[in-house]
């Protein structure tokens, strides 16, 4: 699992999944921080991630390169401590050429609750599967059935 998260740490940008009502909604977004199994982000309050959050926490998001991708799922946390958010804000090239302030975001993280790493390169290829609420994983091969 270290691989999958070594990898989002240096694929940062991501397939971010949210729903509203009964349909979905796609968007690329950036991890602003991996710490743990704990994947956070931030955003402004005024978009319509933000709502779609607020009424249905549940994400998906997926990183890919190089035939190798991360799929992630679980349900967001709004409970960011101020201190981490100041460091996103400060860290991130980006936001402070968009946003005035550090508060001017609203900011969530993502406890991973399942992941998959899928790495299409070798022959075969690899498929781990790791469920971080129960503590099962599954190994395989792409295209091959296995027990979670």
């Amino acid at each position: 699992m270290q691989t999958a998260l070594d990898f989002l740490r240096t694929h940062n940008e991501v397939a971010f999944a949210t729903c509203e009502g009964n349909l979905p909604r796609l968007r690329v977004f950036q991890i602003m921080k991996v710490e743990g199994n704990r994947l956070y982000f931030a955003t402004s309050p005024k978009k319509g991630v933000w709502r779609q959050l607020q009424a249905n926490p549940n994400i998906e998001i997926l990183a890919t390169d190089n035939r190798i991708s991360v799929r992630c799922a679980g349900m967001v946390q709004f409970d960011v401590p101020d201190a981490v958010q100041r460091e996103i804000y400060d860290s991130n090239p980006v936001l402070p050429r968009l946003y005035a302030h550090y508060t001017d975001l609203v900011y969530f993280v993502l406890p991973i609750a399942e992941l998959d790493y899928y790495d299409l390169g070798p022959t075969p290829p690899i498929f781990k599967h790791f469920d971080l609420i129960t503590g099962e994983t599954g190994n395989g091969f792409v295209g091959e059935r296995f027990a979670k």
